[in-house]
């Protein structure tokens, strides 16, 4: 399993998750969203390093260059509503990647082991062969991503998978890393410490969905 961090660098992330987990901050949805949308872009520039290129020349007005570009675009999965800014960074970097759109929202229970996951809408490209990004901004559980991993994989295999998360705890990554059966490679803002009673992630930043949108009935 490999994981990367962003946080564990000196960059520009750091300010933008310290904004994204500061309370006062938070109150201006605008600016959330942005930074979140900001950090999808900086995670995808970092994988992008990981997906196979080929080399070819092109003729540029003055002369002939020698250039490196994707074998192929990535197929990305928004996991809604949460995941819409963030994977709109991701797009931004893979702006001529097939997109696929799964909606996820959890039943609360008094405890962790009473929450439930359940899955809406989904529409989504063919992905045998394709590099998938699955792209959800908190990674708790990560039994919603377990989910929709095992509704993708009925349509083929993919060349590669990777996650994305804004936000992971530890319990997410192990659950995930027992139960995908196929290598996985995690994409992070900041792995945090642990999860919660109610399943939140500690500490966190709070509901992103919320913070995006407004609180839910």
């Amino acid at each position: 399993m490999n994981i990367f961090q962003l946080q564990q660098q000196l960059s520009i992330a750091q300010s933008i998750l310290r904004q994204m987990r500061d309370p006062q901050i938070q109150q201006d949805r605008w600016r959330f969203r942005q930074n979140l949308q900001r950090l999808g872009s900086l995670l995808a520039y970092e994988l992008s390093k990981q997906l196979p290129f080929s080399q070819t020349t092109l003729q540029t007005g003055l002369g002939t260059a020698t250039i490196a570009d994707l074998e192929q675009q990535p197929v990305l999965i928004c996991v809604m509503r949460a995941g819409l800014p963030f994977y709109q960074g991701f797009l931004e970097m893979f702006d001529q990647a097939d997109s696929g759109f799964v909606g996820a929202y959890r039943q609360e229970g008094p405890t962790a082991s009473d929450l439930e996951i359940f899955l809406g809408y989904s529409a989504a490209p063919d992905i045998a062969g394709r590099d998938l990004i699955l792209v959800d901004p908190m990674l708790a559980t990560g039994a919603s991503l377990l989910k929709v991993w095992e509704l993708l994989k009925k349509q083929g295999e993919p060349r590669s998978l990777h996650i994305a998360a804004a936000i992971a705890a530890p319990e997410g990554l192990a659950l995930l890393e027992q139960q995908l059966a196929f290598p996985v490679s995690f994409w992070l803002g900041a792995l945090d410490q642990y999860l919660n009673e109610q399943a939140y992630i500690v500490p966190g930043l709070g509901d992103a969905g919320d913070l995006c949108f407004g609180r839910k009935e």
